[in-house]
């Protein structure tokens, strides 16, 4: 088609083929998929508080309910050498610290020496009635090799440390990472500054959030 002036009128060029669109549309919508598919994973990354486990009365719970607050996980046995000073060590600091977000969470297991022999009943007894404990205290379970808890396992993969012997104690932070862990040889006394800095950050955290 000719212009007034007699020159050729050139359409304007599309500046991207309409062919294109379509591809380009589905590789967009699939990169989006992909990205909320790696979210996803990512959010459900377990930490020890997502697992659920049997207390010592036989009930199924969610550790998900100690989410916020900081934990000292430990193995422990009725009559190994390391119960009378663990036990009222950690009665202790269960008392200083309870009450700002700390909790001595204990797992009974006989897997070393055959010192944890008894019932969860009777295990439950001698704690409470011996030594006024009054943390949280689980089912009689297996704490290493293959026939370990998954919440165990969790701690075991995070610090790369198996239990070796009773009285193992892993210090877990408010987000459920494992972030130290202590053999049997190590007191409680030893390990409470750790403990105390950790419970120290909550209180200091909720105090700005006011």
């Amino acid at each position: 088609m000719l212009d007034p002036e007699g020159s050729v009128e050139h359409q304007p060029a599309s500046s991207f083929p309409k062919v294109l669109l379509v591809p380009l549309a589905m590789l967009l919508a699939i990169a989006a998929l992909l990205l909320l598919a790696f979210s996803a994973t990512r959010q459900k990354e377990p930490d020890f508080y997502t697992f659920k486990v049997v207390n010592i009365r036989g009930k199924l719970v969610s550790l998900e309910k100690y989410r916020g607050s900081v934990s000292l996980v430990v193995n422990v046995a009725s009559e190994c050498g390391y119960t009378d000073s663990h036990y009222k060590a950690l009665q202790q600091l269960q008392r200083d610290l309870g009450p700002y977000h700390f909790n001595v969470l204990a797992f009974p297991c006989n897997q070393f020496g055959q010192q944890e022999p008894d019932t969860n009943k009777e295990i439950e007894s001698f704690a409470r009635k011996t030594y006024g404990a009054s943390f949280p205290m689980f089912s009689k379970i297996t704490v290493s090799g293959a026939g370990a808890i998954p919440a165990f396992k969790y701690l075991i993969d995070s610090t790369g440390e198996e239990p070796t012997w009773n009285f193992w104690k892993y210090l877990v932070d408010p987000n459920g990472k494992a972030v130290k862990v202590w053999d049997s040889t190590v007191s409680v006394e030893e390990i409470r500054p750790h403990v105390t800095e950790l419970v120290r950050k909550i209180i200091l955290k909720k105090k700005d959030e006011l």
